[in-house]
């Protein structure tokens, strides 16, 4: 018991990727006993409020060239990914290894940093589609979000780990009595606190960033077991990216949007039928076999394998990925607050890196206490 008590109290304010991630880096380095506080979870019934749920689902890095630290982070994350989707490892069943081919329409268009990936190489110009000047092959990390979900949530519980359901409305409650006021208990101060609100930090109280916004994202998942390849066409002025992204089970992404300050929380019709329908123009070998056997495909004959479609309002920061700390005071309770969010479109390629971040920030900010 007086090994129990020596812990530090953390409570972790948000339950998507980051906050998962996040949660359990503290968790299993020891010294800490940390809860999550969070509205929705990854049991609960699919939201468009619960973007993580809605992620694409592949590893390829964001940042710009001379975004070093954001390179670090996908990089760290993208070596742990690879680890995880080796065989034998218990997230395994969340990952798989496939060919990613990458269509740009501009001559120095491709991120830099991906010269790294595996297996890469620059394409042959016979193996682009119509209209790009280069492109890139790499074996690319895929995942299947809700799974990869579902593992974390398991892997943060079997550590030791406890989720609370709550809505927060300001970071001085939880600073003030910790989780212990969404379960009805006395005030439990937490030695410190991790902002992990995704989208929320626009309007969560002690936070208000009015920095975040959303970016909508609407995607279909078919399931598609013969096309075991990954592919994006990188976006051109004024139209969206179109991609293909496979999972373990069969299914295959199909995507995309990104609508800057775009709330709607629903598939709109028309955006799906435009989605299937520009990548099927660029990949027929999405469609069922007997549907081009004779004849060109069409989008009627990807409708009878549709698994689901969904949105995720993603939550963008004109600022890139906050991870910053500062001191908060709550009724004469005082504890540091670390944040970590704005990850945009790309919280599950950074969400290992920043974790790691956040984490070494706490733990020099609780070093001065």
């Amino acid at each position: 018991m007086a090994q129990m008590s020596q812990k530090r109290q953390i409570t972790v304010i948000g339950a998507g990727v980051i906050g998962l991630t996040t949660a359990i880096h503290l968790q299993e380095k020891g010294g800490y006993e940390v809860t999550i506080v969070a509205e929705i979870c990854p049991s609960d019934h699919p939201s468009a409020h619960y973007t993580s749920h809605w992620a694409g689902g592949h590893h390829c890095t964001a940042a710009e060239s001379d975004d070093m630290r954001q390179r670090v982070m996908d990089e760290r994350t993208h070596q742990v990914f690879w680890s995880m989707s080796e065989p034998g490892h218990p997230a395994e069943k969340c990952f798989v290894r496939t060919p990613q081919y990458e269509h740009y329409f501009e001559e120095e268009g491709y991120p830099r940093g991906l010269e790294t990936m595996h297996d890469f190489r620059y394409m042959e110009k016979s193996e682009l589609i119509p209209g790009a000047v280069c492109g890139i092959s790499f074996t690319a990390i895929s995942f299947d979000p809700p799974v990869y979900l579902d593992y974390l949530h398991k892997r943060f519980l079997e550590a030791g780990g406890k989720l609370v359901h709550g809505s927060v409305q300001h970071i001085k409650q939880v600073v003030e009595g910790g989780s212990a006021v969404f379960e009805g208990r006395p005030p439990e101060p937490p030695a410190a606190v991790v902002v992990c609100a995704g989208l929320g930090a626009r309007s969560l109280g002690g936070v208000e960033d009015k920095t975040v916004t959303s970016v909508r994202g609407q995607t279909v998942v078919l399931h598609a077991p013969w096309a075991r390849f990954g592919a994006t066409r990188r976006r051109i002025e004024n139209e969206t990216i179109s991609y293909v992204i496979p999972r373990h089970n069969g299914n295959i992404v199909i995507g995309g949007t990104l609508n800057v300050d775009d709330w709607y929380p629903l598939p709109r019709e028309e955006t799906k039928r435009a989605i299937l329908g520009k990548a099927l123009a660029l990949w027929p070998e999405i469609a069922p076999p007997h549907a081009r056997k004779d004849r060109s495909p069409t989008v009627a004959d990807l409708y009878p394998i549709i698994v689901e479609d969904g949105v995720g309002l993603r939550p963008h920061r004109d600022d890139g990925i906050r991870i910053e700390a500062e001191w908060v005071e709550a009724n004469g309770v005082t504890a540091p607050v670390v944040f970590n969010y704005g990850h945009g479109a790309y919280g599950f390629e950074s969400s290992w890196g920043s974790a790691y971040m956040a984490v070494d920030l706490l733990e020099k900010v609780l070093g001065t206490n």
